[in-house]
């Protein structure tokens, strides 16, 4: 037995040696990593409308934000400063102070102020359509994103599809088929289903984000312009 063992080494040492060596060249004739860019132009003509869907998404997303942000203000100081005016009669002053402060709440209590003198349904009904022209002012833009957010996968998805067409039209001409021929392809028509997929989310996030901004400012809106009728009926 001792002797089986001693002829059997060195034939398990070479074959051992040989498997190794075999992995360290396989590994130097491995393909070099592809970068991000490379592998960004590898995905082909149809990842350019998806980079475009990217940066209208970006900038509709900052604008609406930064547009947003602005117009809140803050409702509870303006709200202040109008009912002590009008506690002192001073509906110019009133009017001047709405005037210097541009936001939707106080475009909403001026055109109330200018409504003076007329039934307090119809001050109401005034109110109500300046409040409704600024939500549209507000959300305009937004519902594109929700387009760019179903679009976007779609594109990256037709990407792929037309890459993998191209892939097995060029195994039928040649008549050769293998996994080298599938997956050297097949990888980089996948890239355009990834970018869609990216752009996808970053515009459907972006909607709900912008659509939950919008319904903040819609209710501090509502409170401000009830806040101001009550204002009018006791004085």
């Amino acid at each position: 037995m001792s002797v089986f063992l001693l002829q059997a080494g060195p034939a398990l040492t070479t074959v051992a040696t040989d498997t190794a060596a075999a992995h360290a060249n396989a590994m130097a004739n491995a393909a070099p990593g592809l970068s991000l860019i490379d592998l960004i132009l590898k995905g082909g003509w149809i990842m350019l409308p998806i980079f475009a869907l990217l940066i209208v998404s970006i900038y509709i997303i900052a604008e609406r934000y930064l547009t947003i942000r602005s117009a809140g203000g803050n409702p509870e100081s303006f709200m202040t400063g109008i009912r002590s005016l009008m506690v002192k009669g001073d509906l110019q002053g009133a009017k001047l102070y709405c005037a210097q402060n541009p936001s939707p709440l106080a475009r909403m209590v001026e055109k109330g102020l200018r409504r003076i003198g007329l039934p307090i349904t119809e001050i109401e009904a005034s109110v109500e359509n300046v409040g409704k022209i600024e939500i549209a002012r507000l959300e305009k833009n937004i519902s594109i994103l929700g387009i760019i957010a179903g679009i976007a996968p779609m594109l990256g998805f037709v990407g792929t599809i037309i890459g993998v067409i191209k892939i097995f039209y060029a195994i039928s001409s040649s008549g050769e088929f293998g996994i080298t021929q599938i997956a050297g392809g097949l990888y980089t028509k996948m890239v355009t289903s990834a970018a869609g997929l990216i752009v996808g989310i970053i515009a459907h996030i972006g909607y709900h984000w912008l659509s939950i901004l919008v319904e903040r400012m819609v209710f501090r809106m509502e409170n401000s312009a009830i806040e101001f009728m009550d204002i009018l009926q006791d004085n």
